[in-house]
């Protein structure tokens, strides 16, 4: 991986680890079958409302292994930060920010198919989900395939605002991906001179 590539990846994982804390903390609000409940902040009695006292003590894992995993994402500990999402999803598989923090781990170990797979699922989950197109973008350009990673990150560009500080660099990947895409088109189809 050459060093822009890096520097990309590592400016992903911070937003990622900025965007993700804020989606869990909004996604802790809403109730829905899979995600936890919102919870009062006193700790329930287990013996009086076990039911209460369960889901306080899964959404206290939740958030306290979500956190783990940002941090090692942002530590660059792909396979820590994997292991810590695994039991996110296991507790809460409707979460959107779970799947793309574990397809942002995926890519940091070079398993693209997989990162796209999180990728695919988190905007089956949430299709307004910005990150996971910028994610799904960098997953099919490991794939080797430039024009789903142009369609994805066209994706990201048109579901942004226009400050968004990350629209730049997608605007550069899809220039650099124009251009790999135009050799390759070149190399394929040389001019034929008379």
């Amino acid at each position: 991986m050459n060093s822009i590539a890096q520097k990309r990846l590592l400016l992903l994982a911070l937003a990622v680890f900025a965007a993700g804390g804020i989606g869990f903390v909004l996604s802790a609000r809403s109730v829905a079958p899979d995600k936890p409940a919102a919870v009062s902040a006193l700790p329930a009695d287990p013996n009086r409302d076990p039911a209460l006292h369960a889901r306080q003590a899964r959404s206290v894992e939740i958030d306290v292994r979500f956190k783990q995993a940002a941090a090692m994402l942002h530590a660059q500990q792909y396979e820590h930060a994997a292991t810590a999402l695994h039991r996110v999803l296991e507790l809460a598989p409707g979460m959107p920010e779970a799947h793309v923090n574990m397809g942002f781990a995926m890519i940091g170990v070079k398993r693209y198919a997989a990162a796209r797979d999180f990728f695919e699922a988190a905007l089956n989950l949430r299709p307004a989900q910005l990150n996971a197109y910028y994610g799904l973008a960098e997953a099919l350009e490991g794939l080797n395939d430039l024009e789903g990673a142009l369609g994805a990150m066209r994706s990201y560009i048109h579901r942004s605002s226009p400050d968004e500080p990350y629209v730049r660099k997608a605007r550069a990947a899809i220039w650099e991906w124009e251009m790999a895409l135009k050799r390759k088109s070149n190399k394929d189809f040389p001019k034929t001179g008379k």
